[in-house]
């Protein structure tokens, strides 16, 4: 069984939702009050989001949120508030991906096969280089659930 999918026990009767995790990465902006969120490219599907990917097996869904930001921006991360499930379908199949909000530590973007560059935006920069609503949708949980300084 793929290790990105939910088995009949897990409340899937036919084994076919993919699961997946990432993070709203976020990080101080210069002075320190205003903040700024991590934008990846995918040049496969031509889009900007949040930094996600499939769980391996056995796999712990905030585990791989942790482990996709580096992957994917080169950035540690500390993970904070949990942001709403996205649901969507990807090829006729269900595919659902727990979010965090995820303060950056430190680390540097290389680029390589899966995400050519990166963005900081601050939050309506952001919002108007978003490809898909859903991710949208993500910004706006993490822009309510950010601790105020």
């Amino acid at each position: 069984m793929n290790a990105a999918l939910h088995g009949p026990a897990n409340g899937d009767p036919h084994g076919r939702v993919i699961r997946a995790a990432g993070c709203v990465l976020w990080r101080r902006g210069p002075g320190g009050g205003s903040v700024e969120v991590c934008l990846v490219h995918r040049p496969k599907y031509g889009d900007f989001s949040f930094p996600k990917g499939k769980l391996k097996r056995h796999e712990e869904p905030l585990a791989a949120a942790v482990r996709e930001v580096l992957e994917e921006t080169g950035h540690h991360c500390a993970p904070g508030a949990r942001l709403p499930t996205s649901r969507y379908l990807v090829d006729g199949r269900p595919k659902e991906v727990a979010y965090w909000a995820a303060e950056a530590t430190g680390g540097s973007f290389t680029a390589n096969d899966e995400v050519d560059r990166i963005l900081w935006l601050t939050p309506d920069a952001a919002r108007a280089r978003l490809t898909q609503p859903r991710d949208v949708r993500q910004l706006t949980a993490f822009l309510d659930a950010l601790p105020r300084p």
